[in-house]
């Protein structure tokens, strides 16, 4: 039996620096997740909607693996994001048996008027921190947007 490479089945060895950014991420995920927007809508509804803006138009199927949730958990938050305007499904034009979700104007929209009252919530908390971390924090915020592009794909 060949040895196993899942993440999930078997801790590997950090370095401090991973354990503490990792540390640090989860902080700052928790502090995100819980900072107030209108309208609110469920963090898997969000994440929905930031893949659809990001990848473009997808399978059901496929936007469920994405977004690590059951095929029909995924059917009934597309039905709920359609039914309030921030989702749509389309035919695909290359095959028209194919159904694919895809982000209406409405959907785009609202990721971004909830991006912009995170930005400005987060920026009053910058604000707070002494000056020199300000600077590390906007110094590092490249490498943090490369890491966060380097992820793998779910699936």
């Amino acid at each position: 039996m060949e040895p196993t490479t899942d993440l999930l089945e078997r801790p590997l060895p950090a370095s401090p620096a991973a354990s503490d950014l990792a540390a640090a991420v989860e902080g700052l995920t928790t502090l995100l997740r819980t900072l107030p927007l209108r309208p609110a809508i469920s963090l898997t509804a969000a994440s929905t909607l930031r893949t659809l803006d990001h990848d473009g138009p997808l399978r059901l199927s496929d936007l469920a693996v994405r977004e690590r949730v059951t095929q029909p958990a995924m059917t009934q938050l597309v039905t709920r994001l359609e039914r309030d305007g921030l989702a749509e499904r389309r035919a695909d034009p290359l095959d028209a048996r194919v159904v694919l979700v895809g982000i209406t104007a409405g959907g785009a929209a609202l990721l971004r008027e909830r991006r912009a009252a995170r930005t400005a919530q987060l920026d009053g908390l910058i604000a707070t921190l002494p000056a020199a971390d300000r600077e590390r924090i906007l110094a590092a915020t490249p490498a943090l947007l490369r890491l966060a592009e380097a992820a793998p794909a779910a699936g």
